[in-house]
């Protein structure tokens, strides 16, 4: 069993179902640490929780953490969203609050990657008092579409290979026309994938789970492409609505170097909430999702060392920085074990002096790391293999 064999922390992986008849395939790490606030990760667009296999032992090592598929993609159910944007955004974020009801949870770190950063903050903004820390790395969908094109950054391949098919179709569209060959798209526009996770699988387990994340009925794709203008920019940017969130909720933003994601979106958070804080991550590196280096788990504060928002007016703090030397390629691997080992530390510094204020504060190491797991109720793929957790073994949490 992959699962099994992967995580080294207890784990539980489940089925919760909401109240609408709804599930979601949800994988708790570390159950039994339940006397801190626990980290809840959400993923991105077309992936699921296999993303976070990476992380899962080092950020579950002084707290619980939850993780779950969004409805309409992974293992999740797939219903019908609303066509309109604000509809399906809040059936999207009305889905979490009721997962995190169903499970108990009075609050939390939340954490997004990409689409999952952006419900996140949406979520932020509708349920302040659920949320002791926001943390949102590559958020998608904050900036406005610029009128200029020599502002946009230019999109990586696969990102120019989605936006192709969008006036025609759903997004990844092609993967499931594509079949059997599915996989070998995506090795080819995401040889990436099989290098983040040599550690793990030396063959293309990755990339199978990618394609059977995605080969199923497009519940949630369908709905994010009713959010979105393009795939780059959303139809409700979030830089409009942020200064919605309490102000007594930190944020904390992370963006790898070499991004396609705005990374100015961080200064620009910091102007609109100058009262609150406001941390503005970028990690250097050749990769475009980073594991990134020792200098930037001792640029963070220790406990009891205030840190405090920059006033109203003054310039936006200079953005930290990792060295190069822990994210080339030829080290690649040795920097995801060396990850394994120093998260830990950069969490519980970022914990405790969370916990001995009022907000905790935790900002994860190499939470970038795109897909791995997943196979819907109703789904003919088996896609669930990618855990180790095939559907017969999976358990199911109901709650009146």
């Amino acid at each position: 069993m992959i699962w099994s064999s992967s995580l080294q922390n207890k784990f539980l992986a489940r089925y919760v179902s909401l109240p609408n008849q709804n599930k979601i395939w949800t994988v708790t790490v570390s159950p039994e640490l339940r006397d801190r606030t626990p980290l809840v990760m959400v993923h991105g667009f077309g992936g699921g929780v296999g993303l976070w296999i990476l992380n899962m032992d080092s950020l579950s090592a002084r707290r619980t953490l939850h993780t779950f598929d969004l409805l309409g993609f992974g293992r999740s159910s797939r219903p019908t969203f609303p066509r309109d944007p604000e509809g399906a955004e809040d059936e999207f974020v009305t889905s979490i609050e009721t997962w995190r009801e169903t499970m108990g949870i009075p609050s939390m770190i939340l954490l997004g990657h990409s689409l999952g950063g952006f419900l996140a903050t949406s979520y932020s903004i509708k349920y302040p008092d659920r949320v002791k820390h926001l943390i949102l790395v590559d958020p998608w969908g904050f900036p406005l579409r610029p009128t200029d094109p020599s502002e946009i950054r230019a999109p990586p391949t696969w990102v120019k290979a989605v936006a192709s098919v969008l006036g025609r179709s759903n997004p990844l569209a092609v993967l499931r026309v594509a079949g059997p060959w599915g996989p070998g798209l995506v090795q080819r526009f995401r040889p990436d994938f099989k290098r983040k996770f040599a550690d793990f699988f030396e063959d293309d387990t990755i990339s199978e789970y990618i394609y059977h994340c995605n080969a199923q009925n497009p519940s949630g794709e369908t709905a994010f492409k009713a959010m979105m203008e393009s795939f780059g920019w959303a139809r409700r940017p979030m830089l409009e609505r942020i200064h919605l969130i309490r102000k007594d909720v930190p944020i904390t933003m992370i963006y790898g170097a070499n991004t396609w994601i705005d990374t100015s979106t961080g200064k620009k958070v910091k102007l609109q909430r100058p009262d609150s804080y406001v941390r503005d991550l970028v990690l250097e590196g050749d990769r475009k999702q980073i594991q990134g280096g020792r200098k930037w788990c001792d640029s963070f504060p220790v406990p009891g060392v205030k840190d405090h928002p920059a006033p109203a007016g003054s310039s936006p703090r200079r953005r930290s920085r990792v060295p190069r030397t822990m994210c080339t390629r030829t080290n690649l691997t040795s920097s995801t074990r060396w990850w394994r080992r120093s998260a830990t530390r950069l969490i519980e510094l970022l914990s405790l002096q969370a916990e001995e204020k009022a907000s905790e504060s935790l900002s994860p190491p190499c939470l970038l790391t795109h897909p791995s797991v997943l196979s819907s109720p109703t789904n003919t793929c088996q896609p669930g293999r990618v855990l180790g957790c095939p559907q017969g073994r999976a358990t199911e949490e109901k709650h009146s």
